[in-house]
């Protein structure tokens, strides 16, 4: 009797095993759990992502327009289905309205590491826009949170001030560079020295960069350097964003050149990133940088529009992998269409079976 239950059993394995491996949804959630690549988006409603890589997990933020939510995965394909965790909330009235762009960077504020999370905020009414910084209590993205300054983007505090970004040179110093007005452009790039990560000093300078046929709107700077000492990128925003034609733009700077000379700055002629109407995407930029996990691979975020009409509701989160010249500049390359499966971050951690 005992031979017969083993040899029943053995056969029945087999069939169960076929079951389940046959039933839609566990094939489903199978290949989801096993793929080594993914498609974009990574967030359907994610316009101004900032996406980062810390200590074996991916970082996603994106303006709310209320609050800043951070979603994090192990892999980045998995951010789509990642909860979003609300990491900073202010009850404030005269900052709480129009929370946008949120970038967060890991500074040493004099008390060792520390995650300073900065965004726009307003009381809702144009042109109150201003930067915020908010510090954390240790070395985690996700917080918590304690309001630091309102920083002082013009010497009276009286202009709109937005999208802002910490850019570092080789020598250790930090600037503060970000959208603000006045602008021939309507709204411009400004640069500022860092006296520390929630206090600006000295001067501010007004960059002069193209916009390529777009009259107005210099946004959404970020800056992009290969290697520690090399030369530094500066990548911005031009043209309206609810528009097909936002696109990104560049400027670059020596290392040892100084920041705060317009002089020291070449602007790049052409465009880095602009719509694919081939593959179905309009209006790319916005964006931010990250490292795959093994440090090997550089990888562009961005949002980009589903169509060509003038809305802001169809912005949405996309990744991809980027090289690099002969001559040592960024090749952002074209933005990918949505059917197209993105091999995964060099480094990431093995799926699960």
């Amino acid at each position: 009797m005992k031979t017969l239950r083993s040899r029943l059993a053995v056969i029945a394995l087999p069939a169960l095993l076929l079951a389940i491996t046959s039933d839609p949804v566990c094939a489903q959630e199978k290949a989801a759990s096993t793929t080594t690549t993914f498609r974009n988006p990574l967030k359907v409603h994610g316009a101004d992502p900032w996406l980062m890589y810390h200590d074996g997990w991916y970082y996603l933020a994106t303006t709310t327009g209320r609050d800043v939510q951070l979603r994090k995965a192990r892999r980045l394909g998995d951010l789509k289905q990642a909860p979003d965790q609300v990491v900073w909330k202010d009850s404030d009235p005269t900052r709480n309205r129009d929370v946008w762009a949120p970038e967060f960077h890991r500074l040493d504020g004099g008390s060792g590491p520390r995650w300073y999370l900065y965004f726009t905020a307003s009381d809702g009414k144009e042109p109150n826009h201003r930067m915020y910084v908010v510090e954390s209590a240790g070395d985690d993205p996700m917080g918590p949170y304690t309001f630091k300054a309102r920083l002082q983007t013009d010497p009276k505090d009286e202009y709109y001030a937005i999208d802002g970004t910490v850019m570092k040179m080789p020598n250790g110093a930090s600037y503060f560079v970000w959208c603000g007005r006045p602008s021939p452009t309507g709204q411009g790039l400004y640069i500022s020295r860092m006296a520390n990560p929630w206090t600006l000093f000295g001067p501010r300078v007004y960059l002069i960069v193209d916009g390529f046929g777009c009259d107005f709107v210099r946004e959404g700077p970020v800056a992009l350097r290969q290697g520690d000492q090399g030369r530094i990128f500066l990548i911005y925003s031009t043209c309206p964003a609810d528009t097909p034609d936002y696109k990104l733009g560049m400027i670059s700077i020596a290392p040892d050149a100084d920041p705060m000379k317009s002089a020291s700055w070449e602007q790049h002629l052409r465009p880095v990133f602009e719509r694919n109407d081939a593959a179905g995407v309009f209006g790319p930029g916005h964006n931010s940088f990250f490292k795959s996990p093994d440090g090997r691979e550089d990888w562009i975020a961005y949002h980009a529009k589903s169509g060509t009409a003038v809305t802001y509701s169809d912005r949405s989160t996309r990744a991809q992998k980027f090289t690099w010249n002969q001559d040592g500049t960024p090749n952002l390359g074209a933005p990918l269409g949505v059917d197209v499966d993105v091999p995964a971050p060099s480094g990431e951690p093995t799926p699960t079976p």
